[in-house]
């Protein structure tokens, strides 16, 4: 079957969007990811997302884009309209992991909460702890999280390893923690409105 859409998505959340391509048997996808480092440096997504579309263009009837605005400051929206894709709807991933509603609520109720999603909890040492230089000068700490009050884990699966690991990061961060059982079926509901 020739596929019909081309979903370039951001490689934090590629493990969960091609679970939801699977489980509605979206054959029509083709699903190609961009690094998920591109987190530590939101100003280099619009060029990176340029680059990808630019090289598919004319070979699909529909550009979708799986990233939310991700710390861009809009710079996404022309790469968007150049090429006439359309992306997730939201500010961030957490947006669409929890519901947009749901994750408004978490925010106005608590708004010193660091979120961590299963991406963010298996790549805690590589994106946070090493490249803020926490490995080498712990005492970096109350400069980067000391505006904090809380580490949120938004889990998509149920994974006691992974709930260990993030409550070991909320202790390092000398932070409390919560763990929020999100599931699948927000970021289906988000990624079906453009598929």
């Amino acid at each position: 079957m020739v596929k019909s859409t081309y979903l370039l998505v951001c490689g934090a959340i590629a493990r969960e969007v091609l679970a939801v391509v699977e489980a509605n048997g979206w054959t029509h996808l083709e699903v190609q990811a961009l690094p998920a480092i591109l987190h530590n440096h939101p100003d280099q997504i619009p060029g990176r997302v340029d680059e990808k579309l630019a090289s598919v263009a004319g070979q699909y009837e529909t550009l979708l884009v799986g990233y939310a605005d991700c710390g861009t400051g809009g710079m996404l929206e022309p790469i968007l309209e150049k090429h006439g894709a359309t992306r997730l709807a939201g500010p961030h991933c957490y947006s669409f992991f929890a519901g947009a509603q749901n994750f408004e609520a978490l925010a106005n109720d608590e708004l010193g909460t660091f979120y961590l999603t299963d991406y963010l909890v298996r790549q805690f040492d590589t994106v946070f702890w090493k490249s803020m230089g926490l490995d080498r000068h712990p005492e970096l700490l109350p400069m980067y999280f000391g505006h904090y009050t809380k580490v949120v884990y938004l889990a998509q699966i149920p994974d006691p390893e992974l709930n260990a690991k993030a409550e070991e990061a909320a202790q390092r961060m000398g932070l409390s923690y919560e763990r929020i059982e999100t599931g699948l079926q927000p970021f289906d509901a988000a990624l079906s409105e453009i598929v």
